[in-house]
């Protein structure tokens, strides 16, 4: 497999992309189901909300998601690889108010329409921190103003002191990319790209984060 980006986790293998729920439970000793169940819930989803997931998978983030948000909601899921297209449309064949758009999302894009959320899960700590400020770009360009851009990945913290079992998980399984994404200060990076109100909302011995950043209500 040929990578854009060599030191990255996310660009997955064909294998883990048609598998990729299957993968995540196992990785997680089955607790993701219950996990993402409580971040999905904590983003405050309101109904007829219309809500993009970047980096959006099988769809099984925007199913839950759709329980919050109703039949008169637009959920739209982006994502580039071809496997999770498949599995995306039949995942969420029976839903009309459900689409998949086949965008990078490494590279400047703009929707047809506006969103009240931007979504992304365990995608934006996988790049250079570069691409991670056009990811932001786009979230901001593609959010009505005062909507909401939630990143749901890993925290702040030092990795130092982590228990070293937690630690040597880590350093396994995550990608060079991962090691910078802990240390940047994540709420003034979004402050200096026009967004504020922050909210937080931690899982996993606070070592995973969901941040809520607001678009500045006076960006056009």
């Amino acid at each position: 497999m040929n990578k854009l980006y060599p030191d990255s986790g996310v660009e997955l293998s064909k294998f883990t992309a048609s598998n990729y729920d299957k993968v995540m439970n196992i990785a997680s000793f089955g607790k993701y189901k219950n996990f993402i169940n409580s971040a999905i819930a904590d983003l405050g989803i309101s109904k007829n909300d219309k809500i993009l997931d970047l980096g959006c998978g099988t769809g099984r983030n925007i199913l839950l998601m759709y329980k919050y948000a109703g039949n008169n909601s637009t959920l739209v899921g982006l994502d580039i690889s071809e496997d999770m297209e498949k599995q995306f449309e039949e995942n969420t064949l029976n839903y009309s108010n459900i689409s998949f758009a086949n965008k990078r999302i490494d590279k400047l894009f703009e929707m047809e329409q506006k969103f009240d959320k931007i979504f992304i899960s365990f995608v934006i700590h996988g790049f250079p921190h570069e691409i991670r400020k056009i990811i932001i770009k786009n979230a901001y360009n593609n959010l009505k103003p005062g909507g909401t851009f939630n990143i749901l990945d890993f925290a702040e913290f030092d990795m130092a002191k982590m228990p070293f079992h937690h630690r040597f998980v880590f350093k396994k399984i995550e990608c060079k990319y991962a090691f910078d994404f802990i240390e940047k200060n994540w709420k003034s990076i979004l402050q200096e790209n026009g967004f504020d109100n922050f909210e937080e909302s931690f899982y996993f011995k606070k070592y995973v984060r969901l941040l809520k950043a607001k678009k500045n209500s006076a960006s056009q």
